[in-house]
Formats: structure tokens, sequence, C-alpha cells
């Protein structure tokens, strides 16, 4: 079997780095993970061909050469989806599809031969059982979260490394807390499921070897969910694993109590982390109160960034405008925080609501959803009707000022991580 494994272009976006990939001649950020676990659970036997066409284009060569096309996406990547489906459709390519974009919308791409929904460890054995047996149905989907044991080495040798600017490594899913804007829970769960320390370092043995020399993303939701296991298992593993490598460095997500490790802090950084990215959302109390980021409350935000930044770690900081309890002044807020904060990189974008997420579902039951998302929190849109509560003349009562209420440039939902 040949089979090319297709991950969509992206749009100008925040993370895309679309200009800054220029000065360093460089075309993404980082290969597409899912897609190259994936292919490490097809058969030994079959061909395999990544097309990422983040950095490259699908020829028709590729169409010809191929019996079967995987094709793995975030929401964001949607437009580039479309057009990639069509284009097997006229080869004749059969079209296999997975990934957050269509778990929830899988519905809306008639030109998908079969969907492999959820996590891959799962529905694609089915899958490849029901196809060796001549029987492939449309759809393969379930509740179950996946054993992360299981789960083999991304075959990373079918990345081009000299496209990309960083590699990308996953230990867990999962997160413990239950922000109503976020979907990874209903997508991954709440208890973070862990690979264990011995499947890292041999993921990160046979980066090494490939010869990548350059920085590792940990792309968990939340990398200290599981902070027992990370202290005595798998930081004490990639310390050691660092002794005698050159150039490797690590970066991660991971939720603002990291402040309240110190020891937590210091192993990070001895084992090579150098920064860590924070939703940290918003300074305004009643906004975190609204979302129920409830790990946010009651905090000295600014004095817990500039401590995790004191021990070496850069903060990159993920903001939100557009909370119910918002008021005209969150926009100097959220730079006077960013500001004083000292975070260099700083992500601010409208709040959305995702299918799958209570946000979402208190939208729509107070009839306030106006379109599908576009998967893009930087583009200026937004799939929701946000109000700022305002005070606009202190002897009338209070009035309620709309934030975005423009649907004609509104459409869809989601996060990567598989």
């Amino acid at each position: 079997m040949n089979v090319l494994l297709i991950y969509p272009e992206f749009p100008d976006t925040f993370w895309s780095f679309k200009y800054a990939l220029k000065f360093i001649r460089k075309k993404a950020v980082s290969p597409p993970l899912g897609l190259l676990t994936v292919a490490a659970m097809l058969p030994a036997g079959w061909n395999k061909r990544l097309v990422d066409l983040n950095t490259r284009d699908l020829t028709a060569q590729d169409l010809q050469w191929a019996d079967y096309a995987f094709i793995s996406a975030m929401t964001a990547q949607r437009s580039s989806v479309q057009h990639t489906i069509q284009r097997c459709n006229a080869a004749d390519l059969k079209v296999v599809a997975g990934g957050p974009l269509f778990v929830y919308e899988y519905d809306r791409f008639p030109g998908v031969d079969h969907f492999v929904l959820n996590e891959a460890e799962l529905t694609l054995p089915v899958f490849l059982s029901d196809l060796d047996q001549g029987t492939p149905r449309s759809l393969y989907a379930t509740p179950e979260f996946a054993d992360l044991h299981t789960t083999p080495v991304p075959q990373w040798e079918l990345a081009d490394f000299n496209h990309y600017v960083t590699m990308n490594i996953q230990f867990s899913r999962g997160c413990p807390y239950n922000c109503d804007f976020c979907n990874v829970t209903a997508l991954l769960g709440h208890r973070p499921r862990t690979k264990t320390a011995e499947q890292i370092i041999s993921e990160l043995d046979r980066l090494y070897l490939l010869g990548w020399r350059g920085s590792i993303f940990f792309v968990d939701d939340n990398f200290i969910g599981n902070k027992k296991i990370l202290k005595s298992e798998l930081l004490p593993a990639l310390i050691n694993w660092q002794k005698g490598k050159v150039g490797i460095t690590f970066s991660t997500e991971a939720s603002i109590n990291l402040a309240d490790d110190e020891e937590l802090i210091r192993m990070l950084v001895e084992a090579g982390f150098t920064s860590v990215f924070i939703g940290i959302e918003t300074p305004d109390e009643d906004s975190l109160a609204v979302c129920n980021k409830k790990q946010n409350l009651n905090r000295e935000l600014v004095e817990d960034v500039k401590r995790i930044q004191r021990s070496g770690l850069e903060v990159q900081g993920g903001f939100i405008l557009g909370f119910d309890a918002d008021k005209p002044s969150i926009f100097q807020r959220q730079i006077d925080f960013i500001q004083r904060s000292g975070v260099v990189t700083a992500m601010v974008g409208l709040l959305q609501a995702p299918p799958g997420t209570r946000l979402y579902e208190r939208m729509k039951q107070e009839g306030r959803l106006l379109a599908r998302l576009s998967g893009d929190n930087v583009d200026g849109t937004t799939n929701i009707l946000p109000v700022a509560a305002a005070v606009l003349d202190p002897v009338s009562s209070p009035k309620t000022v709309p934030l975005c209420g423009d649907s004609r440039h509104l459409w869809t939902p989601f996060p990567e991580n598989l």
C-alpha cells in the first residue's frame, strides 16, 4: 500500500510565524506530530510519504503514486483541507481523515471515505483490521481514552528536518482543570495520562540519532498536570539524558501554579527547559471566575510570572478579550499587565467557543452563537456575541456594549496535540 500522509496548510495565524520564518530560512515551525505517530502505527510493509503542505506542494505525481491519503487537521486548516480533499477526489484517491477538525465536523466533509476519530491508538487498529478484511466502515469513533504506554515512537524520518524550527514530542494528554472555553478535557479527559520516562527517552534518542540538535517542544496541554510522575520519573530521566548531549533545549505549556513549586522549576531548568507558555488569559478576577479559570484566581499573577522568569525560564503568555465580565478598561489593563510582567511573546485573542466546551453550550442556550469559528483566535473574528459590562452613565442602570457582533467574517474550532 502506498500512503500519503497529508498535513494541510495553516493560514497566517499567530503561531504560523509566516514572515519570521523567512529570516531563518525555515518553512514551518514544527512537523505534524500526530501524522508521524499515525505513520508508526501503520503496517511496516506500507510505503509512506509525508506531504506537509506548509513546506511543499501536493503534486500530481504524489496523487498518482498513492493508494490512500491520510489527512489530519485542526480547525484553522479547514480551507486547505477542503481543497486537498477535492484534489484527492478528482484523482480518485480514497481519503482517510482524523484529528480535531473532524471530531465535531465530520458530517461536513462528504469527500472523505473513512473517518478515524478520537485517539488513533484505539480507532486506527480497528479500521486497519476491517480494511484488511475488505469491510472498512465510514466512521470509527470511541468515547474511551487510550493507554499512552502503547503509543509508538513517531516516524520522524519521514520529515525533512531542514524545514523546521523545532521538533515536537508528547508526554501526556488531558488536563485536571476545566476552563469553560477549552475543549481539551472534552477530547482528552481530566485525568492526565502519561507515557513512561523510558518511552520519552526512546523518542529523544531517535531524534538525536537522526541528527536533530535544536529545540524540542513538549506539546502537552498542561505539562505539569501530573507533578508526581513528572518530578519522580520524567525530569530525573531528562536531566540524566542531557549529559553529554549538545544543542538540545526544551519548551512546553503549563498552568500558572508552576510558580508555587520551586523544586519543579529548578528541575525543569536543570533538564534543559528554556521557556514555558502559560494561559494567563486576563488580569480581571471577575472574568477569571466567569470562565472557571480557578487556578488563576486569588493570585499575584505578575509576581508569579516574575518568579518563573527569575529561575531562567522565559514566560510566554496567552491572553483573551471578550469575557462577559470585561469592562472597556480591559484593553489597557491587558497592555499594562503584559508590560509589567515582562511576557515577551504575548498571544492576545478574542474569546471563542469551540464545540464540546461548556462555553459553547451556554452560548447556544443563550442564543449567542453566531457561526462556526475559524480556529484562529487572533484573526479578529469570534463565533459568539460577547458583551462587556459598562456603566456608561453613573446615574443610569448598567448597559452592555457588544465587542464583536459582525457575523460576516465568522467561521469554526480547536487546538493541536495529535
